[in-house]
């Protein structure tokens, strides 16, 4: 029995190594424990009425939830793994008597000692197996705080970039170009200029799926309320008569229909058109925001 509880801590471990290691250096479409939690706290302020939804807040919510639920699960896992072998495979301060500190919130204090990297020494492994796995721990507690500062400044500036991209392409709208100007050497800059911060978005929400459950707030900077706007500007290029504003509005579509893709494949599931996609994207942000 003591021997399964001390599996079930190890798979508790690997489970969370796992889902960092996807949710960090292999983002996939399938996610994994993080995932879940972000999901959900993104679809919560949707089901509540207009005055108890806590606009802008998922995001940062449910990354400290993400962080909190790492760090609890290594610290049970671990636990699980000691509490077993407790007293007999470890050695206890004078004073401590190990009859009294053998329960599982021992194991739990003692795990919470190693993954915190503190080291205190009251109640230190002996075996030599826990002697090895106690440093180990130590490694992983360093290791998500580590990730948790790296995860941050990722997702930072992939939601900077996103609103970069939105604002700018706010300023053409309120413009309002004319065909003759999009059909110019400039015009094909412009598109070329947008082809390249699309494909940087699609990039950012394959690498950094967690960004999608960030509002954004005011629509100037909001991607799914100016995207379409750079779908309608790419088909009033592709009739220009420049062949290089054609090519440029080519480039562009191709973008913008990869970016919807990933939207669809990994948030919204619609299997339509493109711009079947970026409306249900400017629906599924605007429910969370409270406007209808």
């Amino acid at each position: 029995m003591n021997w399964l509880i001390t599996a079930a801590g190890a798979t508790l471990v690997l489970t969370l190594l796992r889902d960092v290691f996807h949710t960090l250096w292999h983002p996939t479409r399938h996610g994994g424990l993080s995932r879940l939690v972000m999901t959900a706290l993104w679809r919560l302020p949707s089901s509540l009425t207009p005055r108890r939804r806590a606009s802008g807040l998922a995001g940062p919510v449910a990354m400290v939830a993400v962080v909190a639920m790492w760090a609890l699960t290594a610290v049970v896992g671990w636990a699980l793994i000691y509490w077993p072998h407790m007293p007999d495979a470890f050695t206890y301060t004078a004073g401590l008597r190990p009859a009294d500190h053998a329960g599982f919130l021992d194991a739990m204090y003692v795990s919470l000692v190693h993954v915190s990297t503190l080291g205190l020494g009251d109640i230190a492994p002996t075996a030599g197996w826990l002697r090895i796995l106690a440093p180990m721990e130590a490694l992983v507690g360093f290791a998500l705080l580590s990730a948790t500062v790296a995860w941050t400044l990722g997702i930072y500036p992939a939601l900077a970039r996103r609103r970069a991209l939105a604002l700018r392409l706010s300023h053409l709208a309120r413009t309002h170009p004319t065909t003759e100007q999009i059909d110019a050497d400039a015009g094909a800059a412009v598109l070329d200029s947008l082809a390249a911060g699309v494909s940087v978005i699609s990039v950012d929400f394959q690498q950094y799926a967690e960004s999608y459950y960030f509002y954004d707030g005011d629509d100037r900077i909001s991607l799914s309320c100016q995207i379409t706007g750079a779908m309608n500007l790419a088909d009033r290029a592709a009739a220009a008569r420049h062949p290089d504003v054609r090519l440029s509005a080519a480039v562009l579509r191709a973008a913008l229909d990869d970016l919807a893709a990933i939207l669809d494949e990994r948030f919204l599931y619609t299997r339509g058109t493109a711009r079947q996609v970026f409306d249900a994207f400017a629906r599924d942000h605007r429910r969370h925001s409270g406007v209808q």
